[in-house]
């Protein structure tokens, strides 16, 4: 039986940033991935934005994780050559009503250290987005986008180089806690480890109670995506959003120019039942269509196409607006840490997440 310092459950961006951190203070770790390779679900099934820290209540994980995790994100582009784009976004207003909005997003983002937002007029819109209407937007010049699939693999890459061993198609069968830690049992291979990382995303439930760990309810929540045909992709240059949803389920149906160059509009947000079902009752385009054609007027139906989807983990009911980011110990056994719930803005927050949880393994080990 292998015996390792740290097993991480979860091949995500989370699970592997977390790898990566602890890995760099000395620790042996494995990261056990169910799928064939890294990053299958969430991680690179998104909107792939860079989130600047606007939305969130001030001194929760989510803001305080996002805007360190931002420019941990950036820097990290830039050292291992991964696309992305620090191209700004417009958080657009209809009207004088919205604009007041507006207003007290602003200062949100200022209460959670983003200090860089500008309310701007018509005429900076039509400047950066000629097709866009609003009497006003609130511009973010931090946010920005990643090509989500390619930063997966340079932190799969960074892991093997720290002499991470990585285990894909490989799933936890058992686990059960050991007088030093955890024996971990798999598909293929058994550990015994001083601590367990729960970075299972949509599963991290499920896992908690393989280990025998405290109850945890994830609710899968689809997100669904049209695509702008390529002949009308010219109709948006960068990143344009709504008002966030009133009900707190996402930022709203936006529009996104990939670093390929593709434009999605999305994401949905329906709650399921099943973490598996990605394609049963679809939104039609004429669905995209409605809810962002206030946006850029000029767009009709035949100018969308359907695109992908993906299901994140929120730790949110249906009725209830916000749930924060769960890293910290498991309340049962504190040698299991558990990275939970880690939703939008995960992909942004995810190596401030792996710091935080490397921080949280130091104190077990």
């Amino acid at each position: 039986m292998e015996r390792v310092n740290v097993v991480v459950i979860g091949g995500g961006v989370t699970g592997l940033a977390s790898a990566i951190a602890v890995a760099e203070r000395g620790s042996s770790v494995c990261v056990v991935e169910r799928h064939p390779r890294p990053g299958l679900e969430a991680s690179t099934h998104n909107s792939g934005v860079i989130h600047a820290g606007i939305y969130y209540p001030t001194g929760s994980l989510k803001a305080r994780l996002c805007v360190d995790g931002r420019e941990r994100l950036y820097a990290f582009c830039e050292a291992h050559n991964v696309p992305h784009a620090r191209c700004g976004k417009l958080i657009v207003a209809a009207d004088t009503v919205e604009v007041r909005i507006l207003e007290t997003l602003a200062l949100q983002a200022k209460a959670n250290g983003v200090d860089d937002l500008e309310i701007v007029g018509r005429d900076f819109i039509r400047r950066r987005e000629p097709h866009v209407e609003g009497v006003a937007a609130l511009w973010s010049p931090s946010t920005g986008t990643i090509e989500s699939e390619t930063f997966v693999r340079a932190l799969a890459r960074k892991a093997v180089e720290l002499d991470v061993i990585l285990l894909p198609g490989t799933r936890l069968e058992h686990g059960m806690p050991h007088e030093s830690g955890f024996e971990v049992i798999t598909s293929n291979e058994r550990f015994l480890a001083d601590t367990l990382v729960n970075a299972a995303g949509l599963y991290a439930d499920d896992v908690s109670a393989t280990i025998g760990g405290e109850p945890l309810t994830i609710y899968p929540v689809r997100g669904e995506y049209a695509e702008i045909v390529p002949a009308k992709r010219q109709l948006v240059n960068g990143l344009v959003y709504p008002l966030p949803d009133p009900s707190g389920h996402g930022l709203g149906i936006h529009l996104t120019r990939t670093t390929w160059g593709n434009v999605t509009i999305g994401p949905t947000a329906r709650y399921l039942t099943a973490k598996d079902d990605y394609e049963s009752n679809r939104v039609p385009v004429e669905g995209f269509h409605q809810a962002t054609k206030r946006l850029i007027p000029s767009l009709k139906p035949v100018d969308l196409r359907l695109g992908g989807t993906g299901i994140r983990a929120r730790m949110a009911r249906s009725d209830e607006r916000f749930a924060d980011f769960l890293v910290r110990p498991d309340c049962r056994y504190p040698r299991m840490i558990h990275a939970a719930g880690i939703d939008s803005p995960g992909l942004t927050a995810c190596l401030a997440i792996g710091a935080a949880v490397r921080d949280l393994v130091d104190d077990v080990l």
